[in-house]
């Protein structure tokens, strides 16, 4: 027995030796150095694992940066983890059809501008938050949204409280930490007459008991508005005429590892039923000929443009365009 648990020691250990070797010493001495830098601490087991995932996508950028793309790549606090693990802790685990094949928005028959950043047009925009691994993306575009839709009628910028919405909009089919919908958290606030500040129900980053207090209520939606599916043009308008605009989309792979430039990708699904990720459009502008959107993001400022990425606009890239809404505000 003693002899055969030695041969099975050095079995694993010519494997885990052999497997290490495909890497250079730069590579692991570099993703030593990443680890530090993002606080990350490994069991002997898990430590291969890592390592593998981390320089195949150091790897993947690599070639990705030097072929010429609208958008660059990099290392950022999610590149030790496969797209399947990052999908279980950030994206919707329960896709749905969230098309509007006909919408409340009226667009205006007017030229609108080029360009449009409600961040530049006064304090219109909370900062950037971070999810952490909870698929609770929809309740930061519905904060979001509602935050900057009271903020341009009444000047006043409120954070407003995520982790009610992840505990207590569960009837009007969200699931916590496993995925909702803005436009139907829109509607859990205007039935359920308000949300609390962030400051008065603190966000968690995991499923809790409902805990809402009426009398804490900060903010009241009147009305909830869908955009015509795949209708662009109606979300250029709204963002343009009206207030920042919530919707979801298709998160791929490489998406991840964004860090600037005008994101599109010919591979990434553009049917409602498919999205996993919602975010907030704040703006939209041209860049070189390129028409892109302004988006807001859950995963802190350390990713993307201090937290932020432009994508292609006028293609319903990815299905941006499948289930865009605003709340009315309720004053």
């Amino acid at each position: 027995m003693g002899l055969l648990k030695a041969l099975i020691s050095i079995f694993v250990l010519s494997h885990t030796v052999g497997s290490l070797t495909e890497f250079s010493f730069k590579e692991i001495s570099f993703f030593k150095e990443w680890m530090i830098k993002h606080n990350k601490n490994y069991t002997p087991e898990e430590y291969e694992h890592r390592l593998q995932t981390f320089i195949q996508k150091k790897r993947k950028i690599e070639v990705h940066n030097s072929a010429g793309h609208s958008f660059q790549m990099g290392l950022n606090q999610f590149s030790d983890l496969t797209f399947s693990e990052f999908k279980s802790l950030y994206l919707l685990q329960k896709p749905q059809n969230c098309s509007a094949t006909r919408g409340s928005h009226l667009s205006s028959s007017g030229l609108l501008p080029q360009f449009v950043d409600w961040r530049k047009k006064g304090n219109y925009v909370t900062p950037v938050k971070n999810q952490g691994g909870c698929g609770s993306c929809w309740t930061f575009s519905t904060t979001g949204c509602l935050e900057s839709v009271i903020a341009i009628k009444t000047g006043k910028l409120v954070s407003l409280a995520e982790q009610q919405l992840v505990d207590c909009a569960k009837n009007f089919k969200n699931h916590g930490c496993a995925g909702g919908l803005p436009s139907q958290a829109f509607e859990y606030i205007k039935y359920n007459n308000g949300l609390e500040r962030e400051s008065d129900y603190p966000y968690e980053g995991k499923d809790g008991p409902c805990r809402f207090q009426a009398s804490k209520a900060a903010a009241f939606v009147k009305d909830v508005v869908n955009i015509t599916e795949c209708d662009e043009m109606g979300m250029m308008d709204a963002v343009a005429r009206l207030n920042p605009v919530s919707f979801a989309f298709d998160v791929t792979d490489d998406f991840l590892s964004y860090t600037e430039g005008v994101y599109s990708n010919p591979n990434c699904s553009s049917t409602p039923d498919k999205v996993n990720h919602a975010v907030l459009a704040v703006g939209y502008g041209v860049s070189n000929g390129t028409k892109y959107w302004i988006v807001k993001n859950s995963w802190g400022t350390s990713w993307g443009i201090d937290g932020y990425f432009y994508i292609q606009r006028g293609k319903n890239m990815c299905g941006l365009a499948a289930c865009a809404s605003y709340p009315i505000a309720l004053l």
